[in-house]
């Protein structure tokens, strides 16, 4: 079992206000609904049925509405336990003790909900064979539900088990937008005015945009405003199935790009591939899922930091840096970020929290970028639209290619880390036999 370090914030009391989100059926609608997600889940469960599932006892982590229960079943689990907190628990379990020769005749005495934190002392719980969960948030960490999903692995896994998903991957890369920089500084500017119905605000303009820039931006964009296309290599990995609390408590994400464009860099780009493989990938099948800007939306959708000054950058010039995301006490992380034209950057681990990033105790240097901001104070913008302009031209987003060269490759799925669709219908079928 992995210690609770004490000096570390903890979520206790974020939590009344969080699970009382997620025991909203509107909620956990709008997870339901998410096609990418629900059926690369589904799949990854059937797919890896026969070694992970038959037979099998599972616990389901943050069960929520018991999706993820249900198709543990249809794959052949002889117990599963779903585990959640919130007051979905009883919603969860009307729907089972609901099973009868009518209605979802396959759950009958598969499932027992657990109305609890899996961190709860003493939960009536055995060891089990495979743990499945969706612990997932924006930029895959946010909400700081993948410490749940270790400690049940900790706690509650044999010995090889198997967790779904088995491992996540986090992609960064520079990226440029005017529209959603001027907007942003449109609002901003609001405080600059010096008589506002007579009062004059100016004494507030630093403050407003140092929160207009510090709200990490969530929304689908275009990914063909990328300056530079992360691949697999890039990634920064985590590795569900190793990887401590402590780890997942301060993580540091080094970077170095190559620009394929010249431009102007307004900030960084995140998002992240998830993996569904078995203990042993030479029996089973590893299914994965992409959130990347250039696959199918899901409801995580994308997140950009934007900068408080944009960046010049050159086509070919080599962009470095770190992003380093520390826990706080609201269930998520706050963000730290250099950017660097140059060699000269700074070691993340002797980072000044409590100055950095601020531009009054900054050294101006022109060609490093500093931010910082807090993940959980997300602002969310839906401007882009897929499709609308086919014939698009990197010019259009202001960026250049270099003369005679052709610039990087507009970002596709392999670019993105991104695999094949999950479905596989014709493998699937061989499971309809659990659910009929």
């Amino acid at each position: 079992m992995a210690s609770k370090d004490s000096s570390k914030p903890g979520v206790e009391h974020r939590d009344p206000q969080y699970f009382g989100y997620y025991a909203m059926l509107q909620h956990q609608q709008n997870m339901l609904q998410d096609t990418v997600r629900t059926s690369t889940y589904r799949s990854s469960i059937l797919l890896n049925g026969p070694k992970c599932f038959q037979g099998k006892t599972v616990m389901d982590v943050g069960a929520g509405s018991g999706i993820l229960s249900y198709f543990a079943v249809q794959a052949g689990a002889d117990k599963v336990y779903a585990v959640e907190a919130s007051g979905m628990a009883k919603k969860m379990k009307k729907l089972v003790d609901s099973a009868d020769e009518k209605h979802n005749p396959f759950l009958s005495n598969k499932i027992k909900v657990v109305n609890a934190k899996i961190e709860d002392p003493d939960l009536d719980i055995p060891k089990v064979d495979t743990i499945i969960s969706e612990p997932i948030g924006v930029l895959l960490f946010h909400e700081r539900m993948l410490e749940s999903y270790i400690h049940a692995r900790d706690m509650y896994l044999k010995p090889g088990g198997a967790m779904f998903p088995s491992s996540g991957s986090i992609f960064l890369a520079p990226f440029t937008d005017a529209t959603l920089w001027t907007e942003t500084m449109a609002k901003a500017r609001f405080w600059e005015q010096p008589s506002f119905y007579g009062i004059d605000l100016t004494s507030l303009y630093k403050d407003a945009r140092d929160e207009m820039f510090g709200m990490p931006v969530v929304g689908h964009f275009d990914p063909r405003n990328l300056i530079a296309t992360p691949t697999v290599i890039d990634a920064y990995n985590v590795d569900f199935a190793t990887v401590t609390i402590p780890e997942l408590q301060d993580l540091v994400m080094p970077f170095e790009w190559t620009a394929g464009y010249t431009g102007l860099m307004h900030g960084v780009a995140g998002w992240f591939n998830l993996e569904f493989a078995p203990p042993d990938k030479d029996i089973g099948t590893t299914v994965f899922m992409s959130t990347s800007p250039a696959a199918d939306r899901t409801h995580w959708q994308q997140v950009r930091f934007l900068f408080r000054e944009p960046l010049a950058v050159n086509a070919t010039q080599k962009i470095k840096g770190w992003m380093r995301a520390i826990i706080n006490d609201m269930r998520s992380y706050t963000i730290y970020v250099e950017v660097s034209l140059q060699d000269d950057v700074t070691d993340p681990s002797k980072l000044d929290r409590a100055t950095f990033g601020d531009p009054q105790k900054e050294d101006g240097n022109a060609l490093r970028r500093r931010g910082r901001w807090e993940l959980h104070e997300q602002t969310y913008n839906y401007s882009f639209t897929p499709g609308l302009m086919p014939d698009h031209k990197p010019e259009y987003s202001c960026l250049y290619e270099p003369e005679g060269q052709l610039g990087i490759a507009h970002m596709d799925e392999a670019a993105a880390g991104a695999t094949p669709s999950a479905m596989d219908i014709q493998v699937m079928d061989e499971y309809e036999g659990f659910v009929n």
